[in-house]
């Protein structure tokens, strides 16, 4: 693994396009050169597929971002919170998530917006920090594009709860619903403003008018 990551940036580069076979030409020693390649991800390695990017073939991958120097003694050494999910944790938090993905909300085979690739969810671990600067891991359902993301995911629980906290008591009763039905509703209100946003510029003022504003209260 520490090889693959010295040729990714000595030899391809960050951003640049490469092969599988081009992979397996670098390593003919190296058995499965590929998936110790893959193990890059737990470091913080960033290779795109065609799954993630779309311009890619199916032979192609794409590095993208490096992580830590896994060459580097003791870089190497497996996170502690990496030990393998069971099958029944997989599907109870699954479960727990709804079937979609807690990042993007996509559920399991539908179609991402580019209409290339269908969603594929995973179980992944996501770090949540506590109160006193203590941090821990929790599992959430993640789709794979998602998963494979160079994103600080990282959640800070105190200020979520803060911030509920500080809730006028009409906004608070909001929440609750959404947070009751695991989903935002929009009100008539709401959706109105967000097709009004939409419209070309003679709609808006037709809305304006509409309103009976005049051009001081714009």
């Amino acid at each position: 693994m520490a090889r693959a990551a010295l040729w990714l940036v000595q030899v391809v580069g960050e951003g640049k396009i490469f092969t599988v076979a081009q992979l397996r030409e670098a390593f003919p020693d190296v058995a499965q050169i590929d998936r110790r390649m893959r193990g890059l991800r737990d470091y913080g390695w960033e290779i795109a597929t065609a799954r993630e990017d779309p311009e890619l073939l199916s032979q192609e991958r794409r590095f993208v971002t490096r992580g830590k120097d896994v060459w580097v003694p003791g870089q190497a050494k497996s996170p502690s919170h990496k030990a393998s999910i069971t099958n029944a944790q997989r599907a109870r938090v699954m479960q727990g998530d709804g079937y979609v993905c807690r990042t993007c909300g996509i559920a399991a085979g539908e179609a991402y917006e580019d209409g290339v690739t269908q969603a594929v969810l995973n179980v992944a671990r996501r770090q949540v920090a506590l109160a006193g600067g203590e941090v821990t891991h929790e599992l959430v359902t993640e789709c794979q594009r998602c998963g494979r993301g160079n994103v600080d995911r990282t959640v800070h629980l105190p200020e979520v709860l803060a911030r509920i906290e500080a809730l006028a008591p009409l906004e608070r009763s909001v929440l609750s619903g959404w947070v009751k039905a695991d989903q935002r509703t929009y009100s008539s209100l709401e959706f109105l403003w967000g097709l009004y946003r939409t419209l070309p510029e003679e709609s808006r003022k037709a809305v304006a008018d509409a309103l009976d504003l005049d051009d001081t209260d714009n």
